[in-house]
């Protein structure tokens, strides 16, 4: 149990009933919520002073926070996690906005990459935010590994997957590397690639290479290692970041400090090539997960909150994510569902298209 959840099961029903208004208002209309606003709405007639001694009290706890522009309350970052963990009601996924996402898989193309386009699209459109989707990288085991040289600083790594898939990927290799290091190091992981996966290939050169370290040419081992940084999060077309609807979200921020670190936060999305953090994200636990603010490395600098979900193959092994990025006052309870729906079905549209 974390510590704000300790804290909600310690407080009397009406400083849970004020610290829940003062969330919900805020969540509504971005505002701070003052104790004579809040005395209107509550079930249990108070005074204004009784309510103002509530809300320094969540204060002093940390739940809620006193804007310097103004006399209300807004819940801190806490406040939000320990409203979402413990209070927040979900709702159920409107006909509407069901609607609006079913029709991105009214296609019949193949193409992977045109449906996550699409999804991405209706998802930012659903939900007035920006919405992020990581296509799936390939996972069918690899058959075999070999390496091209091109030119002293240019080389061609060509996989061939057991599916017959073929990947071509470029990269700068070590210096010093000759037409038979580059044999040596490509017999070296044939020998070991047989039945597995890019990503578990990886994990037992990395054993192999640590164990055997003595045994293994250093120019070889360099290649190993170069080749295998590149494998995992350079190669854009096999695990690819598709952005939508940043407008939304600049929209909804008019503060010029707010813009700017929002316009920081897509600048570094969109240049980012090492993207499997996402996926890192989702791995810990099945559904949908809720980043607030810091909580997340990710957007901490534009004090963004981030709803994100996985979705797996066939085989119920995470391949990709999707999630909604949008002002830490989202309305959690509506794009929650959203952002679990759209996984799901992602998924499946996947699964059926393999």
């Amino acid at each position: 149990m974390n510590d704000a959840t300790h804290l909600l099961e310690e407080m009397n029903d009406r400083s849970r009933e004020v610290f829940r208004r003062v969330v919900e208002s805020y969540l509504d209309s971005g505002d701070p919520v003052g104790s004579r606003t809040l005395t209107r709405t509550l079930s249990e007639k108070v005074s204004a002073a009784t309510v103002r001694n509530v809300m320094q009290d969540l204060e002093y706890l940390g739940l809620l926070d006193s804007p310097h522009t103004s006399a209300g309350r807004v819940p801190t970052q806490m406040g939000l996690r320990m409203f979402v963990d413990g209070l927040l009601e979900v709702g159920d996924l409107s006909e509407g906005d069901r609607k609006k996402i079913d029709e991105t898989t009214t296609s019949n193309t193949a193409d992977v990459g045109n449906l996550l386009d699409r999804v991405g699209a209706a998802l930012s459109g659903v939900t007035k935010g920006a919405s992020l989707v990581l296509s799936p990288k390939h996972e069918t085991e690899i058959r075999h590994i070999e390496f091209v040289n091109l030119a002293h600083d240019r080389a061609l790594v060509v996989l061939v997957f057991a599916d017959g898939h073929v990947e071509n990927r470029l990269f700068k290799p070590p210096p010093g590397q000759t037409p038979s290091s580059m044999r040596e190091a490509a017999n070296f992981l044939n020998a070991l690639i047989e039945g597995k996966t890019l990503a578990e290939v990886r994990k037992v050169i990395q054993y192999e290479i640590s164990r055997r370290r003595q045994e293994i040419d250093s120019l070889a081992r360099e290649m190993v290692e170069s080749g295998l940084a590149v494998w995992d999060g350079d190669d854009v077309d096999s695990a690819r970041l598709i952005v939508r609807g940043r407008a939304n979200l600049l929209a909804g921020d008019e503060e010029e400090e707010g813009l700017e670190r929002i316009r920081t936060l897509f600048d570094d999305l969109e240049r980012k090539r090492d993207i499997a953090e996402f996926l890192d994200l989702t791995e810990q636990g099945d559904g949908v997960r809720i980043f607030i603010g810091s909580e997340n490395k990710l957007f901490s600098l534009s004090g963004s909150s981030l709803v994100v979900s996985p979705y797996m193959n066939a085989d119920r092994k995470v391949i990709g994510a999707v999630g909604v990025i949008g002002p830490t006052r989202l309305n959690y309870g509506r794009i929650v569902p959203i952002v679990d729906y759209t996984a799901q079905l992602v998924g499946r549209l996947i699964a059926d298209r393999s």
